[in-house]
């Protein structure tokens, strides 16, 4: 069976340093908001280019800290709206409703599947205060448009770099676009740490300063705090094995693109849709991190039983649309046409930096070979 997704075998290739940063934690004796917190948070900020990185908890604690600091600092009040696309993770839409705010969501580029700088204009109101960009798959948004759409309306941006790590636009990279961005570092993430952590990037001192404090019990000198805030904290033993594993994000991106761009030129059956890029192929493939290669198929559910038949594993990112969820019940009403059809569709093919080569062939054959 080809794995979808072969964590043991990814973190097997860094087994040993991650032993030895293991072990630099445990006899350190101090296990947190120590000098790997410190350490990560440097390296992340330099990586992504942004003046400064906050490590939290998890991904979603990272979208969530940003909208509730910006609360704090005044930029926000309950009942603003906040546009995100319809098509995403949940996670994009809780960390609005968390802090109150209002999601207007959406419909994505039917090509893309990522945020329409189109259908954001048209969704702008004078309650509108914030957008919420999300990498869909691990391909940018379309951030010069969106900054350009953002700064004439006097918006904010958040990026939800969760599935983009490393991509970039003309060299600047996720993270460094927006007004602020949140990191997820969960296991099966381009850059996973071995459990839940996340991060914020910024180059907004006074907003970093402020998540700092937001997630630290809203406390910036020990028994006094300034917030109601949380415990949102990086885990000093997952920053360690980030350090190892930001080493290697490069080499492993640089794999998934070789990976995404043989399974492009080599799957042809005219029943599989495969995704399109957003930017000029010429520039190559830095815009895309290729943390999922999803194709689109009117027989999905098929395809996918019979590539598990065959020996593939595949994933559904994502079956039920977030307004199609019971959490949102209350929430949303109406369709959304575009986003509908993309999650009956879509299929995501294993994309990892430990295929082999035969196992790419053995998926391209394959899904040429489907018949339906």
């Amino acid at each position: 069976m080809i794995s979808f997704l072969d964590l043991k075998a990814i973190n097997a290739q860094y087994r040993d340093e991650l032993i030895q940063a293991c072990a630099r934690v445990i006899d350190s004796g101090w296990y947190i908001q120590g000098a790997e917190v410190k350490a990560f948070e440097q390296e992340f900020a330099d990586y992504c280019g942004t003046k400064h990185c906050i490590g939290v908890a998890n991904g979603l604690d990272a979208l969530i800290l940003v909208l509730r600091a910006w609360k704090e600092m005044g930029k926000l009040k309950d009942g603003d709206e906040v546009i995100v696309p319809a098509n995403t993770y949940i996670a994009s839409i809780l960390a609005i409703t968390e802090n109150h705010l209002r999601p207007v969501l959406v419909e994505p580029d039917p090509a893309t599947y990522n945020i329409s700088p189109e259908n954001i204009r048209a969704a702008i109101t004078d309650k509108t205060k914030a957008i919420v960009a999300v990498h869909l798959y691990g391909q940018l948004a379309d951030m010069p448009e969106i900054m350009n759409i953002a700064n004439k309306h006097d918006l904010l941006v958040l990026e939800d770099s969760a599935q983009a790590h490393g991509a970039a636009i003309n060299g600047k990279k996720a993270g460094n676009w927006g007004h602020a961005s949140g990191f997820s570092f969960y296991p099966g993430k381009n850059l996973g740490a071995l459990g839940d952590a996340g991060a914020v990037t910024t180059n907004n001192d006074e907003l970093a300063q402020t998540i700092r404090v937001l997630g630290n019990y809203g406390s910036n000198k020990k028994y006094e705090n300034l917030y109601q805030g949380v415990n949102s904290r990086l885990d000093e033993m997952q920053a360690a094995m980030l350090r190892v594993k930001l080493r290697y994000l490069d080499s492993e991106t640089k794999r998934r693109r070789e990976i995404a761009a043989t399974y492009a030129d080599g799957i042809n059956n005219p029943a599989i849709l495969l995704p399109v890029s957003s930017i000029d192929v010429s520039r190559g493939l830095e815009h895309h991190a290729f943390h999922l290669f999803v194709v689109r198929t009117g027989q999905r559910d098929c395809l996918q039983q019979y590539l598990s038949n065959v020996g593939i594993q595949t994933m559904i990112h994502y079956p039920i649309a977030p307004h199609n969820q019971k959490a949102y019940s209350r929430v949303f009403s109406g369709h959304f046409d575009t986003t509908e059809s993309i999650h009956s569709e879509v299929l995501s093919l294993p994309v990892s930096s430990v295929m082999s080569g035969s196992d790419v062939a053995f998926v391209i054959d394959a899904c040429n070979a489907y018949r339906g």
